[in-house]
């Protein structure tokens, strides 16, 4: 009797403080054809992008986290969220090494959201031997740290200060080229693209400011959509993917890298057009966070036919935004650009709602961004899909027309799991409900490593989740002969 009063005094409680988990919403994890290998908290941060590094005989991950303020147990000082560097070498007991302080700020207005790590052994101009970590400094700042010894990472160089925005970065470490999102003060838009050449991490020079037509100092009328992302092919494709908007106004450009970093560099609308090989507007509720070019794609079904058996795609995910579904189904777009002046939607990818009442659960639900690095293990067979409280979700994609889902895993709550802040810019724009203060799992970003293992963290402070597939799934990755 007395444990079931308890039990009704706890329920009320709960009832009451407005943040009650749902019915639907499982206090274990959820799962299929994949596995947790191991766990570590991160400090409580919330988490925005992990990059795993093989530094000699270990394997070191970089996380870079949103906007908050936390303490740091490694030295008990409280701290702005910026960059965590965990070593991962046993992916069962990741220890964590260090934690560099961020901007100060909540949300996408702090911290260090993102990071890039590139080798000195690659680097054009690096010292061998050496690590060099790219990360941004909230909206201000982009610096290059010697993260050698990743349990001391020394400050090297600020690329560039005095920015109004920064985002997700690309860094080629073969050739030190960095495209950085940037908000250059001059500009229109908060997010754009500076492009330095970092391939001496000391001395970093700059190449040019690059955007869409009407982004430019000078541009009059409305502000095309703003940079998110960007991924480089390199000198060998010779292209470079930008990807702009998150939910909205969607848009993937296909640019000459050559045409780019050699062409005219002067900001005006002919020769910011220049180097574009062609642009791919998406539907105006959908957006392009994450463009990931898998070209080459070998497709036997179409051995007979004139065009050949080798195609290729862009991928494109969605960042869903608003909780409860109040927006737009942000998902996944597989895009042939066999043809690239001619891009094709030609498939896409969603998790079914239904299949865990998803839009009730609390936070965002929806596609939030892939995998970026490239492994031998997984390329052209398996990506990997954050979606916020849908867990992360694993896509069979050796024939992008009928990608398929293999393999998903969504994490247990923990202590450390807090209510995802609605973001400022978006607050009073939909009639939310109670849902909207519900705790729940906010997958946030993924990578994967060459050994297979799988990193996801958590926006709402859940820490990072180290995966592996198990069954079926596994059977389709590419792993070494032993």
């Amino acid at each position: 009797m007395a444990r079931k009063r308890v039990t009704i005094f706890l329920s009320l409680m709960l009832g009451a403080a407005g943040v009650a988990q749902a019915a639907a919403t499982p206090s274990r994890a959820e799962s299929r054809n994949m596995e947790l290998v191991g766990h570590h908290d991160l400090q409580a941060r919330t988490s925005y992008q992990p990059v795993i590094q093989r530094q000699g005989d270990r394997y070191i991950a970089y996380i870079g986290h949103h906007g908050d303020i936390k303490v740091n147990p490694l030295n008990g000082q409280t701290e702005n969220n910026g960059t965590s560097i965990v070593d991962v070498t046993n992916p069962k007991k990741p220890v964590q090494l260090a934690h560099i302080p961020g901007e100060t700020g909540k949300a996408e207005q702090g911290g260090a959201q993102m990071v890039r790590v590139c080798s000195g052994d690659d680097l054009p101009k690096g010292v061998k031997g050496k690590f060099y970590m790219l990360r941004v400094f909230g909206n201000a700042a982009h610096e290059v740290w010697d993260t050698t010894d990743p349990a001391n990472p020394q400050l090297l160089t600020t690329v560039v200060k005095d920015l109004k925005g920064t985002h997700k970065n690309w860094w080629e470490c073969d050739t030190g080229i960095a495209y950085l999102v940037s908000g250059e003060p001059t500009w229109r838009s908060n997010r754009m693209t500076q492009i330095f050449d970092l391939s001496d991490p000391a001395k970093p020079v700059f190449i040019r400011n690059f955007g869409l037509p009407g982004q430019e100092p000078g541009a009059t009328g409305a502000v095309p959509m703003t940079l998110h992302g960007a991924m480089s092919t390199g000198p060998k494709g010779n292209r470079v993917y930008f990807g702009y908007g998150t939910n909205q106004g969607g848009i993937l450009q296909i640019v000459d890298r050559d045409k780019l970093l050699n062409g005219p560099k002067e900001p005006t609308p002919a020769n910011l057009l220049y180097p574009q090989v062609s642009r791919f507007d998406m539907m105006p509720n959908n957006g392009g966070h994450t463009v990931f070019p898998m070209l080459g794609v070998d497709m036997p079904e179409y051995e007979k036919t004139t065009e050949g058996r080798s195609r290729d795609f862009v991928v494109i995910t969605d960042e869903a935004i608003q909780k409860e579904c109040l927006e737009g189904r942000q998902q996944v777009w597989f895009i042939d650009i066999t043809n690239e002046k001619f891009p094709m939607g030609v498939s896409n990818y969603t998790v079914r709602e239904k299949s865990g009442n998803f839009c009730a659960r609390g936070g965002r639900y929806g596609s939030h961004s892939s995998n970026e690095a490239v492994t031998s293990v997984y390329h052209k067979r398996i990506m990997f899909f954050t979606w916020f409280n849908a867990g992360l979700r694993a896509l069979d994609v050796r024939d992008p027309y009928n990608p398929k889902e293999i393999a998903y895993y969504i994490p247990a709550m923990t202590k450390n799991t807090v209510v995802l802040a609605t973001p400022a810019t978006q607050r009073g724009k939909v009639n939310a409900t109670a849902a909207s203060d519900r705790m729940a799992i906010q997958s946030n970003n993924v990578d994967v490593d060459d050994r297979g293992y799988i990193y996801v963290v958590d926006r709402a402070n859940t820490g990072m989740h180290i995966l592996q597939l198990t069954g079926s799934a596994r059977a389709i990755a590419n792993w070494p002969k032993k």
